[in-house]
């Protein structure tokens, strides 16, 4: 049983543009620090080997210092590093892969061809591919068939197990006939757990810090123990801010902000929150909220997905423009309950018609 971190999907010098000036050079400055939390990592697990399956730099464009801050924590770890470069990362003689020195445990896998590498000291082999350009139509597994010869065979590969993809697609099919016993794949950034395709085991290990709302929770990279017909496989998370997506429920809240307030975890200084305002109640001034809760995030965005109080709605009866408009409203209401669109219109119209302009304001 030898014991492997998997991990993938660095996306290092990555721009944060989601975020304020300041806190974007903040945000690349820690996710520098994340090769050096990974050989720490490496470390204190004891790791025979890390596989490190693509798109560790975001792009061919990056800060030297970020390269070799990567290269010299890779250098730190006491076992042998196999990199294989991704569709954000791709290998080609003027990337920071050929360009820069890099330590002599550090196997960066340079061609577009199935590459074995034998570490007999661990009796295994490493299968690996580079991506060579930013998109690759051919499976990183075309051709890959190993006869089940008792030995261990690990496959570090940048992928998209989904046959449409024009970033290697792979087939499950691939998989269960690569002879492969365990596959670190990259280029998902959510963890997928261990899956199975028949004797071959496989994983995403998902990116180890979140960079946007579309990657919420807990990121981090897999800690491995693999030996031929079994694997086992542990989450472990290695990220220092979290994005979060929140809930909070306003109705009958006349101090929204407490509200807000109560639903953050008392570590919310540390991450990044979107909250949706949902139930029934007047619009609520979002630019005022964000500047009071601001203080108690790192990051914090808003979004309003109430609906109007039910009360008002009953007004769809009265023999007016007014109770017309409402009517309306409410028949597109109804027909699309989840369409916030309609919400926000029956709320601005109400004020229009009600208070004049200055309502919509």
């Amino acid at each position: 049983m030898i014991k492997i971190i998997h991990g993938a999907d660095f996306h290092l010098d990555s721009p944060f543009s989601g975020l304020g000036p300041q806190h974007s050079a903040q945000r690349r400055s820690e996710l520098r620090q994340l090769p050096r939390r990974l050989a720490d990592l490496a470390r204190a697990e004891g790791a025979d080997l890390v596989l490190l399956s693509g798109d560790l730099l975001d792009g061919q464009h990056i800060y030297r210092e970020t390269a070799q801050a990567l290269a010299e924590a890779l250098g730190s770890i006491p076992c042998p590093v196999f990199l294989a470069p991704g569709n954000h990362d791709p290998w080609s003689q003027h990337s920071p892969y050929a360009s820069l020195a890099w330590p002599d445990n550090v196997h960066i896998f340079s061609s577009s061809a199935l590459e074995a590498v034998d570490l007999p000291g661990l009796g295994c082999t490493v299968w690996g591919r580079a991506f060579c350009a930013s998109h690759q139509a051919s499976s990183p597994l075309e051709g890959l068939n190993i006869p089940r010869d008792g030995r261990l065979h690990l496959g570090c590969l940048h992928g998209d197990v989904s046959p449409q993809s024009s970033y290697g697609p792979i087939t499950r099919e691939e998989i269960a006939a690569s002879g492969l016993t365990y596959l670190a794949l990259g280029h998902i950034h959510q963890c997928s757990g261990l899956q199975r395709e028949e004797e071959t085991f496989w994983a995403y290990p998902g990116c180890p810090e979140g960079r946007g709302f579309d990657e919420t929770g807990e990121k981090g990279v897999l800690l491995v123990e693999a030996k031929p017909g079994h694997v086992e496989a542990r989450f472990v998370p290695l990220c220092q801010r979290k994005y979060e997506i929140l809930s909070v429920d306003i109705t009958g809240t006349s101090e929204i902000a407490g509200a807000v307030k109560r639903a953050l975890p008392e570590d919310a200084q540390k991450h990044m929150f979107r909250v949706l305002l949902t139930g029934e109640g007047d619009g609520p001034d979002l630019s005022a909220l964000e500047r009071t809760l601001a203080p108690f995030c790192y990051g914090l965005t808003l979004q309003d997905h109430t609906r109007l109080p039910q009360n008002l709605w009953e007004r769809r009866e009265e023999d007016s423009l007014t109770g017309l408009f409402l009517r309306t409203m409410w028949e597109k209401c109804q027909a699309q309950p989840d369409n916030q669109l309609y919400q926000l219109c029956a709320r601005y119209g109400l004020a229009a018609l009600e208070n004049g302009e200055e309502g919509c304001l």
